[in-house]
């Protein structure tokens, strides 16, 4: 997670056939009360009903760069009592009334966006209506599925008429006019060669546009002759930012239509990278060497990629959630490489293909990212590597390096470097970084560790199935004589030790007013190691001389942030190295400190704790007991950060290597602070 300014990467508005109909997603020009990101990743947001979304934007999506989300189809659709996925594909009139929220929740989602400074992109289903008859999420009742709320009889393609298939299916995928002119699952295929059709899907989606929608995801393009589709664009508005509005089409390849075919209409959402992802990931990913059009890909001009989408991930074609830290790399390459505008995509975990998301009667229920949806656009690292993305902009692909057939690495330009382990062990090699020589903070990691750049080069050790990423924007010269840095870009190694207990999957961070760490965004906070547990620390580079304020957040795994309720806390740098001991909810003026000294002897790999009737002792919660040093050893030590002029009991207790705890004999030894500093215990085992 980190800061969102930084170059956006260019992409070339293609020369569109129909000239200014659709546009790049960075290229549309702001409106006057919107500033909105220059990056161009989306997140695609499947759906998620329309509170979510803007709360995504507001809290996650904005802050750490996302140029736009992608949601559902936001039209009614049809109302089964048994729900599925696939029912928000079978619209049932043009009412935004549907199962993701009213009419109003959608334009307020979309207006929440903007003011985060993203761009709503709509799933828009425009080939065809509703296949299965019934009531829909609006209360529109359809008997006939060729005649219901939106279309007549005339408005469809018929079998003998039109479609040259004896069923009116799709029979022959070789086939163009079957295609574009027969019925895909018994969806009924709207005419669209007519022009009074042709106004009335564009009525919908200029609707849309009234309310600040920014572009589409045309769903199911093939089905639709391209002039169609072009034809369609010529009768859009422009968007409410002034510009015109960006499309992408869902051509999945095969035999006819070419993908290309549609580059004069927009964007194509480019299933063969997310193809050749899969092959690599669960294969070789040096092969991805030549990814692009070197290994058939279309122009990354006209490209939308993605890891899985909605329809990959069912049909096993694409990598996704339940590939775990497979399907996280893959999503760190894809935001690290370049090529064509990135897609994150964000769904619902399912067992069954059908299955619909977590809903109450249908309609469905606020995202919980730690309960029914898995939510990568959250995932710290691809957060990160957004920020990456975007600092990069559009500088080529350059020093490739396959080390061995799945630990890979490469820099963009002379601006950021990436290095991947795809093994299922640890590696360590040396990486040709293209980068200046100096300290950088490792953004996968949430700079809770950092690489040292020296002639050009670097040392790497990955974790089995981990990546680093590092770019210029993290980037800390080196100082010294000799070492080419200036005075003014001396720097100070400052630790931050925060006692602070949490439940599992949540971690602590530290952020503050200086840029080294994160100017207050917490999407470039600074993560705390948990490898002493309660004590979370980190240690970073800091400007010497500097004066400045900080203060330490909890995150858990759903993304929901916790601060510490005290002041924030102001200290300052010198030029020798500092460290700063704290305690959750303890304010520094109200802080003191003691020094807890136990004599006792323990048998190897037994540790020695103290714990309290306080929350900066543990709150007499074993797990979450204070560690002690053995560096005295008998003496057992440790400074612990506690509130001045308060009374406390505490004890000491053992742990060994498999977990047992100890506890000395009662009864409790009690404490009381003053409001000086500097206290400390003499205490021996009972």
């Amino acid at each position: 997670r980190r800061r969102t300014a930084g170059p956006a990467a260019a992409l070339a508005a293609a020369g569109l056939l129909l000239a200014g109909a659709v546009s790049a997603l960075p290229g549309a020009e702001a409106h006057a009360a919107t500033s909105f990101n220059s990056g161009d990743v989306t997140a695609n947001l499947w759906e998620w009903n329309w509170p979510s979304v803007a709360s995504e934007c507001t809290n996650v999506l904005g802050p750490n760069g996302y140029g736009a989300v992608e949601v559902a189809p936001p039209e009614e659709s049809l109302k089964q009592t048994n729900y599925y996925w696939w029912d928000v594909y079978q619209p049932y009139s043009y009412s935004l009334n549907s199962r993701f929220g009213t009419a109003s929740q959608f334009a307020s989602m979309v207006s929440t966006c903007h003011s985060a400074g993203v761009k709503v992109i709509v799933d828009a289903v425009i080939n065809h209506t509703a296949a299965q008859t019934g009531t829909g999420y609006n209360g529109t009742t359809m008997s006939d599925k060729y005649n219901n709320a939106i279309y007549s009889s005339s408005d469809y393609h018929h079998v003998g008429d039109d479609c040259p298939s004896s069923d009116g299916q799709i029979d022959d995928w070789s086939s163009l006019t079957q295609i574009q002119e027969c019925e895909l699952l018994g969806l009924p295929d709207l005419y669209t060669q007519k022009d009074s059709v042709r106004t009335k899907i564009a009525g919908y989606l200029n609707s849309l546009l009234a309310d600040g929608v920014d572009g589409f995801r045309v769903d199911a393009a093939k089905h639709i002759a391209n002039a169609d589709i072009a034809a369609i664009e010529a009768k859009l508005t422009k968007t409410t930012s002034g510009g015109a509005p960006f499309v992408t089409q869902e051509v999945v390849p095969g035999q006819t239509p070419s993908e290309a075919s549609y580059e004069g209409t927009g964007h194509l959402l480019e299933f063969n990278y997310a193809y050749q992802l899969k092959s690599a990931f669960n294969g070789s990913v040096s092969n991805l060497s030549n990814l692009g059009t070197g290994s058939g890909l279309i122009d990354p001009a006209y490209a939308t990629t993605f890891v899985n989408n909605h329809d990959t991930e069912r049909n096993g074609s694409t990598l996704s959630y339940k590939d775990g830290d497979t399907y996280r790399l893959a999503n760190i390459f894809q935001l690290a490489y370049g090529y064509g505008s990135p897609q994150v995509y964000s769904g619902f975990t399912f067992t069954g293909n059908d299955q619909a998301p977590p809903n109450s009667n249908g309609f469905v229920t606020d995202t919980d990212c730690s309960n029914g949806w898995y939510c990568t656009d959250r995932d710290r690292a691809i957060e990160s590597m957004v920020g990456f993305h975007n600092t990069v902009g559009s500088a080529a692909v350059a020093n490739w390096q396959s080390k061995d057939g799945n630990n890979i690495g490469f820099s963009r330009g002379s601006t950021g470097f990436v290095a991947l382990n795809n093994s299922s062990g640890s590696t360590t090699y040396t990486y040709t970084t293209g980068l200046p020589d100096g300290s950088y903070c490792n953004l996968i990691d949430s700079c809770a560790t950092t690489v040292t750049v020296s002639g050009g080069s670097a040392s790497i050790t990955l974790a089995a199935k981990s990546a680093v990423a590092i770019d210029t924007a993290t980037y800390t010269p080196p100082s010294g004589p000799g070492s080419g840095g200036s005075g003014g870009g001396s720097t100070v190694s400052a630790t931050f030790d925060e006692q602070a207990s949490t439940t599992t999957g949540t971690n602590v961070y530290v952020t503050g007013s200086i840029a080294a760490l994160g100017s207050w965004n917490t999407a470039s906070a600074i993560r705390l190691s948990s490898s002493g547990y309660p004590i979370w620390s980190t240690t970073v580079s800091l400007p010497q001389n500097t004066s400045f304020t900080y203060k330490y957040f909890k995150e858990d795994s759903s993304g929901t942030i916790t601060w510490e309720s005290n002041a924030n806390r102001a200290v300052s740098t010198g030029t020798a190295p500092v460290e700063f001991d704290n305690s959750w909810n303890v304010a520094d003026a109200d802080a003191t400190d003691v020094t807890f000294n136990e004599y006792a002897t323990t048998t190897w790999g037994t540790n020695v704790y103290v714990v309290g009737s306080i929350p900066s002792l543990g709150s007499w919660n074993a797990s979450d007991a204070i560690p002690l040093s053995s560096a005295s050893y008998p003496t057992w030590g440790r400074l612990v950060i506690v509130p001045k002029s308060t009374s406390f009991t505490y004890k000491y207790i053992k742990k060994d290597s498999s977990g047992t705890v100890t506890w000395e004999s009662d009864p409790n030894r009690s404490f009381t602070t003053g409001s000086s500093s500097g206290y400390s215990t003499n205490d021996s085992w009972r």
